[in-house]
């Protein structure tokens, strides 16, 4: 199967956070496969990027809606919507983390999902056909140490998932979760050189010391064009048959079943 024979040429298809990371490359994807692409974030996307972006703070509820109504306006509402943007507040102990940071996560890695999709999943039920993915993480089923709060909101969005995914369902909508494991975005990347730095080591050492403190069984990082595929399969006419579902892209990290 070719790439024009995904049944994705065509689609309007909206990704947050796709500047950079996942969502840069989950943009570009799509972008390859002939939909029409557009991109929300508020970081400047690079030049080439094959989308129309809109610049959105996705952190607040006036900043969602405001993104929903953009869209809508420009073409009519989206067959695929990939909720992708997320950000972890600093590192705490979990009982000393606060109200402020705690929120913080959760009105960025849940609320920004549940008002965008409010926002636009109404036009795929009237239309009768739609995808949803939501893009949460592995710390919703391997939480760490002093990042309760992210793991907690990620574990909130895989449960939202579900039951939307029940709710809209008859309607011909399908609501998918793609968990990423360890994967080396560009943003990881400064943030291990930054690691190596400190501790005057290259970094490659650094993911190393990262895939061996996860127990990677495949034993490296994986790439953000890895995680991409995923959700290009998963919007793809390929899987017609699967919502309600969470889909790890992980190199195997979660050691259950």
């Amino acid at each position: 199967m070719t790439i024009s024979e995904e049944g994705l040429s065509g689609l309007r298809v909206l990704v947050t956070g796709g500047s950079r990371g996942l969502g840069e490359a989950t943009v570009r994807r799509f972008a390859a496969a002939g939909a029409t692409v557009l991109t929300a974030s508020r970081g400047a996307p690079p030049a080439d990027l094959p989308a129309t972006h809109i610049p959105a703070d996705l952190a607040t509820e006036e900043g969602v809606a405001e993104l929903g109504q953009q869209v809508i306006d420009r073409v009519g509402g989206v067959d695929v919507l990939v909720n992708n943007a997320a950000a972890a507040s600093a590192p705490a102990p979990t009982l000393q983390r606060t109200d402020k940071s705690w929120y913080a996560d959760l009105e960025m890695n849940l609320l920004s999902a549940v008002r965008l999709d409010r926002a636009l999943v109404p036009g795929m039920v009237e239309q009768g056909s739609g995808v949803v993915v939501h893009v949460s993480s592995i710390a919703s089923r391997l939480p760490q140490r002093t990042e309760a709060s992210y793991a907690a909101a990620k574990a909130a969005l895989n449960v939202y998932s579900r039951e939307l995914a029940a709710e809209v369902g008859g309607h011909g909508v399908r609501v998918v979760c793609v968990l990423p494991g360890f994967v080396a975005t560009a943003g990881a990347v400064e943030h291990l050189t930054r690691i190596a730095d400190q501790q005057g080591i290259g970094v490659d050492a650094v993911k190393q010391q990262i895939v061996d403190h996860l127990n990677v069984p495949m034993g490296r990082p994986g790439d953000p064009e890895d995680v991409a595929e995923m959700i290009a399969f998963l919007a793809s006419r390929r899987a017609k048959w699967l919502t309600g579902a969470e889909f790890r892209v992980d190199g195997g990290i979660i050691p259950v079943v």
